[in-house]
């Protein structure tokens, strides 16, 4: 086999591969309960004021 038959071969079959469509999948959404907090307990200017030198670093 040559190389450029290995590459024609090669190439159908990624566009066979990239052609098809899995739906073989669980189509239902997790559910997830409970509750996310978050308090950095900084204040916005704060956090502009630290983002201000961070990204002039």
């Amino acid at each position: 086999m040559s190389m450029g038959a290995y590459d024609e071969d090669e190439h159908e079959r990624r566009e066979k591969q990239a052609s098809t469509v899995d739906a073989d999948f669980d189509d239902e959404r997790t559910i997830y309960h409970g509750t996310v907090e978050y308090d950095s307990g900084e204040s916005a200017e704060e956090l502009l004021s630290k983002f201000e030198e961070i990204k002039s670093d």
